[in-house]
Order: C-alpha cells, then sequence, then structure tokens
C-alpha cells in the first residue's frame, strides 16, 4: 500500500498500527502496489529518464535518439526533487492508497492520487521518490509535489512500459 496526504502529496511509510507516529515526513515513501507480484523486477534496457526540472519536463531516450517528452509537477519550495544520477528501484501498477490520519484505503482507479503507475528511483531505506500519476492532473506543470515527478497519468503508463528496473534516472537544474 502507498500512504499520501491527499493535499499535500506526501507518502509515508506505514509502522505497525501500535508504533504510528504522526510525524512530517523528509521525503514521500513507497510500500507495495495493489496485489503480490506486481512490482517488477526486469532488468534495465537501453532506455533513460531525463528530467530537467528548468522546464518542468522529463524526456525518455532509447540510446541516443529521444524517444517522447512529458509534462512533469516537481517539488514545491523546501520540498524540492532531488537532483542527480539515480536507477529505477521500483515499478508498481495501480498502486494503493491508505490515508495515514484517517486509515481510508483508496483502490486504484480515479479517486486514487497516485494514479495508475509508480516508478521509483530514489530511497534512502525509510522514504522514496519516484515518478506517478496523479488524480489532479492540473497541477501537472506546475511546482507542488513532496519531491515526487507527477505526471498525466496516460504519459506515466507509456513510461512505464518503456522502462525497467536499473534504467537511469538523470535529474538536472
Amino acid at each position: 500500500m502507498l500512504l499520501c496526504f491527499t493535499a499535500a502529496g506526501v507518502l509515508l511509510l506505514a509502522l505497525q498500527p501500535s508504533s504510528m507516529m504522526l510525524t512530517k515526513p523528509k521525503m514521500p515513501v513507497l510500500l507495495r502496489g495493489s496485489s503480490p507480484g506486481q512490482a517488477s523486477n526486469i532488468v534495465a534496457n537501453d532506455s533513460r529518464l531525463v528530467v530537467d526540472l528548468s522546464d518542468r519536463r522529463s524526456y525518455i531516450y532509447h540510446g541516443e535518439r529521444l524517444s517522447a517528452s512529458y509534462p512533469v509537477a516537481i517539488g514545491k519550495e523546501g520540498w524540492q526533487t532531488p537532483t542527480g544520477n539515480f536507477k529505477v528501484l521500483k515499478r508498481l501498477k495501480n498502486p494503493i492508497w491508505r490515508h495515514p490520519l484517517t486509515g481510508e484505503v483508496v483502490q486504484p482507479g480515479v479517486n486514487n492520487p497516485l494514479g495508475s503507475r509508480w516508478i521509483g528511483f530514489w530511497s534512502d531505506g525509510r522514504s522514496q521518490i519516484g515518478f506517478h500519476g496523479t488524480n489532479d492532473e492540473q497541477l501537472v506543470g506546475k511546482a507542488v509535489s513532496h519531491g515526487c515527478l507527477r505526471m498525466e497519468n496516460q504519459d506515466i503508463e507509456k513510461i512505464y512500459e518503456q522502462v525497467a528496473v536499473g534504467t537511469p534516472v538523470i535529474v538536472r537544474e
């Protein structure tokens, strides 16, 4: 399950219910897909993702050829998307979202704030950041997230099919 504040877009790590502390995390966190076996373990191909924060776009390359470009929402002031060289760590279809305060579970579908796909590329062992869809596509292209890269669902679905665990991700200013 993925936990995320709907309005803020923050993902939290679900601890055991008896030990859950409601504190503001430093980064989003990814847990699991909607059913066992949906996380991908395939090997990276010749693709790479490049994110240019200044123009709020992601670019997918196959070898040296630019294949496509898509708009992304980026981290807002104080929650900037990390820059650097990363690799895809996890891929999930139809993530489940669980509200960290109410415990409400939002199944995959139009009301899920994570959209239809998750592609994680950064983790500190507790929190994770990645590309994901959204249930509010009008925010794509703006600095509104807590570090993640929000995309229109149709775009994240296209990228999801072209990358694998291990695919390089370059995030630059």
